[in-house]
């Protein structure tokens, strides 16, 4: 299993960080979201046949790009 934590500067609220998890969880593979909107970040679980290349542009796609 991996696991990254995310910085993403878009976090402003509680209502941001159950969006990213909504959207992130909708990919097979993401086994759990876990946010901070005090410290703009997320940490993410996933498994093949989730990736991190999906789970950044999914990020991006939802306009939560991570800054990397």
């Amino acid at each position: 299993m991996e696991k990254k934590t995310f910085s993403i500067p878009n976090i402003s609220c509680g209502h941001c960080v159950k969006t990213i998890q909504r959207e992130l969880m909708e990919i097979p593979g993401v086994t759990g979201v876990e946010g901070d909107p005090g410290l703009k970040s997320v940490v993410v679980h996933w498994e093949a046949p989730a990736t991190l290349d999906k789970i950044k542009a999914t990020l991006e796609e939802i306009h939560y790009p991570p800054s990397e």
